[in-house]
């Protein structure tokens, strides 16, 4: 089977990509070149995706049995691959977002069948716009899209929504006895997904055909609080996790940057219903527990001192953000 990747050297996709290898898929990763990050025994073609012209005569000839794009964020990205590949794949699948589901949700589980809208995060609504274009490119000529939606996928991010992703700051909030910002009061249901997890789900979709025009999400069966979350964290640091405990409100009014992801997404309780993705690829299953994978990835961190960026701006922020609420509480 032949494969192409748009991207595939990122958080989730380099395990999606060392996966696809181990299956004996042959995989071409389509990107610039700017990334450090060759994947053993992948191809790699250096074109720039918003180069059509380019894109073209670099893939000149060739037919896939799936294409994955792993960087399209706009109805305009998924205009040009819907043009790129018409006709030359068999299956094209769009990376979505689980925060496109509508929350609260209007059952406690969501299922791919939930409603989709985000009010608060453009990121979302922009991925929803996507969804709905591939949608009636599949209805209306047979464009074989497969939409993937994952939900809060970390493996060489620290995933907490203040202070982490791609830096170590609420590490070094951690190690220096700083408050970390929990949102409310660190009860709603949250649910993490290691990247090598989702892995086993996409790469069981790729080349199969009764997957084109279905809509999937692969996520851990794994329910936990935002406070077992910082305490998974703190406990792989080493340290213990002094909280300042904030109203999502509070936050946003601070920091209006962190409406979208707390107001549209983390604040709120989500519980996914799988059976749908175990149902396509039987062998998915979720094996590897937060309290686990948080370990992995801050040994990641751990492992190159250039991994470990504290940003002073992102200190001055959770700072200001603590100093407003706690003024006004006196």
């Amino acid at each position: 089977m032949r494969v192409l990747f748009i991207g595939g050297t990122g958080n989730i996709s380099t395990p999606v990509s060392r996966l696809c290898l181990e299956r004996g898929i042959e995989l071409i990763l389509l990107n610039r070149g700017r990334r450090d990050a060759a994947i053993p025994g992948a191809r790699t073609v250096r074109a720039d995706v918003t180069d059509p012209a380019g894109m073209r005569a670099a893939l000149e000839g060739l037919h896939w049995d799936a294409v994955v794009d792993w960087i399209a964020f706009s109805e305009e990205d998924v205009e040009r691959d819907i043009e790129l590949f018409r006709g030359v794949t068999e299956q094209f699948v769009f990376i979505s977002t689980a925060a496109a589901y509508r929350k609260p949700p209007p059952r406690p589980v969501i299922t791919e069948t939930s409603p989709l809208a985000n009010p608060y995060w453009e990121y979302a609504r922009k991925k929803i716009a996507c969804e709905e274009r591939l949608q009636r490119a599949h209805r209306d000529e047979g464009f074989p899209a497969t939409i993937v939606r994952p939900s809060h996928t970390y493996d060489t991010v620290i995933p907490v929504p203040i202070g982490g992703w791609t830096e170590y700051t609420i590490v070094d909030r951690l190690k220096t006895g700083r408050k970390i910002i929990i949102h409310d009061r660190g009860t709603s249901l949250w649910t993490m997904t290691h990247a090598e997890d989702f892995a086993k789900g996409l790469v069981g979709l790729l080349g199969l055909e009764s997957a084109v025009g279905e809509v999937f999400h692969i996520t851990s069966d794994e329910v936990l609080t935002w406070n077992q979350i910082y305490g998974a964290l703190a406990d792989a640091a080493g340290y213990v996790a002094n909280a300042a405990y904030i109203p999502t409100a509070d936050i946003a009014a601070s920091e209006p940057s962190l409406e979208g992801t707390l107001k549209g997404d983390k604040a709120l309780d989500t519980v996914f219903d799988n059976s749908k993705i175990k149902r396509f690829v039987p062998q998915f299953a979720a094996t590897i527990p937060f309290r686990e994978g948080i370990k992995r990835t801050l040994a990641w961190f751990e492992a190159d001192e250039r991994r470990r960026v504290v940003h002073p701006a992102t200190h001055a922020k959770m700072d200001r953000i603590i100093r407003s609420y706690d003024e006004k509480q006196a």
